[in-house]
């Protein structure tokens, strides 16, 4: 094997591989384990029979080559088209060996994954103040395409993150429907930034129905840079800089056509936020090596060392022992709880605190949007739509740099 020529049949064809390394078995006294394809220890079954002594059996070819595939997972072109039962057997395989904490290897092996079963390998993904987690792994999270659900409260995003990008990529666009990005510092000009791209080109949070913005420092102008998400239905600004008034309702039922909430939406609660699918473990595995990496722990050490040597211990102190954002009294502060909601197509413009012109207003409204959507699909006026009060030079400079 290892001065031999490697045949790989592909889609009915044989073709010749080289440069290919197998995964070496770990080293042993005999010479005749370093062959990869040798039996090795785990392709056993140890048991004991009724009078104690010890027997073993050999596992199914199928449990052999299933570890061999998950050993050399990094070598595979393509899973699409494999059977889901094939590839779920495979990724617990490549998970017990510990195969996705390797980060040379692990990127590659989820977006194979990934791309070929979907949200069934991680449909919903809960990183609340786990920030550690998020840029550690940030290469791995970004191959989790299929996502439902995404948490990214108390993550430190602040308003220029490299996961923004990612939040509104086509990959995510078609099926994203929760997104929590409130504790996170992101002000007006941060949100600004993350939905310039989707203002400008129309595309990236297409499915985006529930969004949490709540404890973050954004006013009552970062309203208008939510108006192109088309399915936004909730929405939660508690803790921000916007105060409850008849000003506020009648802004937010204008702009995006939703009524605040006088009871708390059960979709913003922490409880319901869950990482589901194959990688669950995978994630749990992450954070756990991330707590146990002394060699990690001492080069921190060094670092703080160092830099107190230049007399910013203090500073590199507090920086270290920083605490991820985290609201106390959020389940309790009822009082300061700030929520939205879009009312169903049936129901009457009546309700409590609800301004009494907001239904002409949001008809003028829709009516406006109508005949913007028909100028623009004549292509009558290109030119003018580009050059647009609405869109500054920040923001094309945003878009160019998308």
């Amino acid at each position: 094997m290892d001065s031999g020529t490697i045949y790989v049949r592909e889609r009915g064809s044989l073709r010749r591989v080289s440069d290919i390394v197998l995964a070496q078995p770990e080293p042993v006294p005999s010479c005749r384990r370093a062959n990869p394809l040798v039996l090795r220890k785990e392709h056993f079954i140890f048991t004991y029979n009724a009078e104690g002594s010890l027997r073993y059996t050999t596992k199914s070819l199928f449990d052999i080559t299933l570890l061999f595939v998950a050993d050399n997972i990094h070598h595979v072109d393509s899973l699409v088209g494999f059977p889901e039962q094939i590839g779920a057997k495979l990724f617990a395989t490549a998970e017990e060996n510990h195969v996705f904490l390797n980060v040379d290897i692990s990127t590659k092996a989820l977006q194979l994954f990934s791309d070929a079963y979907g949200k069934m390998v991680l449909g919903s993904l809960c990183l609340r103040n786990r920030f550690p987690l998020l840029h550690e792994r940030m290469n791995e999270i970004k191959t989790f395409n299929s996502l439902k659900s995404l948490d990214l409260f108390g993550c430190r995003l602040g308003d220029d993150h490299e996961i923004f990008p990612h939040l509104i990529s086509s990959s995510l666009a078609c099926c994203l429907v929760y997104l929590g990005i409130g504790g996170n510092s992101l002000s007006d000009v941060g949100l600004q930034r993350l939905t310039a791209p989707i203002r400008m080109m129309k595309k990236g949070l297409d499915c985006l129905q529930f969004l949490d913005l709540s404890y973050n420092p954004i006013s009552e102008r970062a309203v208008r840079y939510l108006t192109c998400l088309p399915k936004l239905e909730k929405l939660d600004v508690s803790g921000t800089c916007l105060k409850l008034c008849s000003k506020l309702k009648t802004t937010m039922y204008d702009l995006l056509g939703l009524l605040c909430s006088e009871k708390p939406l059960d979709i913003f609660d922490h409880l319901r936020c869950k990482t589901e699918g194959w990688a669950e473990q995978v994630v749990n595995q992450w954070e756990t090596n991330g707590l146990q990496m002394p060699k990690r722990r001492k080069i921190d050490e060094s670092r703080t060392s160092a830099l107190h040597f230049f007399g910013r211990h203090k500073f590199v102190r507090d920086v270290l022992n920083a605490a991820p954002f985290v609201c106390e009294r959020y389940e309790e502060d009822m009082g300061g709880r700030l929520q939205f909601y879009k009312p169903a197509a049936d129901s009457h413009i009546s309700e409590k605190g609800t301004p009494t012109k907001t239904h002409q207003h949001r008809h003028n409204f829709t009516k406006r949007q109508r005949d913007t959507e028909t100028c623009d699909s004549s292509h009558q006026q290109p030119t003018k739509r580009l050059c647009s009060s609405a869109f500054s030079e920040e923001d094309m400079d945003l878009l160019n740099s998308y």
